[in-house]
């Protein structure tokens, strides 16, 4: 767990923001990949700098507001230093969402296609990037009050929290956690029900894991039920995408033109 990695001459090289770059350029490679023998392959590298403009304004818009305003109303000089760790995967996607859609309504692109193929790539590079929290020492955990745990070294906001104290390793778990849904989807992207359907389950599996980790964290402050900002609005994912499923499915099925036989009955 390092927050510098080494210096190139004084310039500090944080490993936060080099593991971002990292799984932002894998997530993006497989995306290409995964868009192979569609029309939006061609598309993949644009839509990407859109999404990455988009996913950086809502992670740090999140952060900020809604996780840890009690840090960064003290430190308002801080709010723009996001190579210093503090982006939100939900704030990411909200805002990686929205970019997506103003990029696919612009294009005349069916937004449901293109997500449904992006999905497996968004969520691996979310596993990659949940490495720089590690090595940032945040998204850390609660003690585990056991002789077991992720001790964190000085200098990392785990260690100003909690200091030689052993956390669950809720980082960890959910990047492990981000790998398994990626699998899922790739078992599902072979029989897709209708579009949209592997984006949302994407965003449901995902939803699922990070409201039970956060059950472990001890970096975010707690509200209504106990429960974090995330837990909030992971929750309040899960009922809009299976809302939107039932939507989908219903509307697929209901267009859907009946067979020869079922007329004849």
């Amino acid at each position: 767990m390092r927050v510098i990695l080494f210096y190139i001459g004084s310039y500090p090289v944080h490993s936060y923001g080099l593991i971002v770059a990292i799984a932002i350029l894998l997530g993006i490679s497989l995306g290409y990949y995964l868009a192979k023998g569609t029309s939006y392959q061609k598309h993949v590298l644009d839509v990407a700098f859109f999404l990455i403009i988009g996913a950086i304004v809502g992670a740090r818009f999140w952060e900020v507001f809604f996780f840890q305003w009690g840090y960064y109303s003290q430190h308002l000089t801080h709010i723009f230093s996001i190579w210093e760790g503090g982006l939100s995967i939900q704030g990411g996607l909200a805002g990686g969402f929205v970019a997506g859609a103003i990029y696919t309504w612009r294009h005349k692109l069916n937004f449901w296609e293109m997500a449904d193929i992006l999905s497996p790539a968004i969520i691996f590079g979310q596993g990659v990037g949940r490495i720089a929290c590690l090595l940032n020492g945040d998204a850390f955990g609660t003690p585990t009050n056991a002789g077991w745990g992720l001790v964190y070294p000085p200098g990392t906001m785990a260690y100003d929290t909690y200091g030689s104290q052993p956390l669950y390793p809720a980082e960890v778990w959910e990047g492990q956690w981000d790998f398994v849904v990626f699998g899922l989807l790739l078992m599902l992207k072979s029989r897709p029900r209708f579009r949209g359907f592997l984006f949302l389950s994407y965003n449901i599996f995902y939803s699922f894991g990070r409201f039970m980790l956060e059950f472990l964290r001890g970096d975010t402050p707690r509200f209504i039920f106990h429960w974090t900002a995330a837990q909030i609005t992971s929750m309040t994912l899960i009922v809009v995408c299976l809302a939107a499923m039932a939507f989908l499915y219903y509307k697929n099925n209901k267009f859907q033109p009946r067979n020869h036989a079922e007329t004849l009955s």
